[in-house]
């Protein structure tokens, strides 16, 4: 049984995706920082295929557990959780940026993704697995108001390229899976209609083919790879 540990599978693409892989016969271990809200969205994947673990992952001790549960071998990470930051956006701009909160985006979407790495990589060696790093356009364009979480973006899809060529056993790919009905974009953008925004599990067949497929490591937007590839 392949095993994939997925950060932030209680709701939106982490779900998604975690629902997708464990139908597929997958052991997924998913987190999420509030326990009711995992236990509740992995409860109708069923037991032995998925062990949920709530908890921030900002947390080393935290990180540590998820590693732990994945065991000596892990075919796929994919470090989807990630803050926005104080919302709604856009917010003021990179002049008058509060540090504090800088600090917090980046170490949640950036700090926090390289330690898992780390803590992983024996385990991700042994199997050649692969790495997922949930990206967005916001790292590649200068959306303003939009620099906290722009630029931990940016900086977690310089991690995956380094990473995809300092670690030869482990496969790595950074993707922007483009706007999706979530609950992060309804956040970001409170009181907009998002109704036209697509469900995330339309991304999913994209994912899979960095899952499952041999395209080499780097950037890819999720759409692109859902319109070569068609839905499975």
């Amino acid at each position: 049984m392949r095993t994939a540990l997925i950060t932030g599978a209680s709701q939106g693409l982490g779900l998604a995706l975690a629902t997708d892989l464990a139908a597929d016969g997958w052991h997924v271990v998913g987190d999420a920082r509030t326990a009711t809200d995992l236990h509740r969205a992995v409860g109708s994947l069923g037991p032995g295929e998925v062990t949920a673990i709530p908890g921030d992952v900002a947390d080393d001790g935290h990180r540590r557990a998820l590693v732990a549960a994945a065991g000596s071998r892990l075919d796929l990470l994919v470090l989807n959780a990630s803050s926005l930051g104080p919302t709604p956006l856009p917010l003021p701009p990179l002049a008058d940026y509060d540090l504090d909160a800088f600090r917090r985006v980046l170490e949640v979407n950036t700090v926090a993704p390289l330690a898992l790495v780390q803590q992983a990589l024996p385990a991700l060696r042994a199997a050649r697995g692969r790495i997922l790093a949930l990206s967005s356009d916001a790292a590649v364009e200068g959306y303003p108001g939009w620099g906290g979480y722009g630029a931990s973006k940016a900086a977690l899809d310089q991690l995956a390229r380094v990473l995809g060529a300092e670690e030869q056993a482990v496969r790595v790919y950074a993707v922007d899976p483009g706007d999706m009905r979530t609950g992060m974009h309804a956040a970001a953008f409170p009181g907009e209609d998002i109704s036209d925004r697509p469900e995330p599990v339309t991304v999913v067949p994209g994912l899979r083919r960095l899952v499952d497929g041999d395209l080499p490591g780097g950037r890819y937007v999720a759409a692109d790879l859902v319109a070569v590839g068609g839905a499975r």
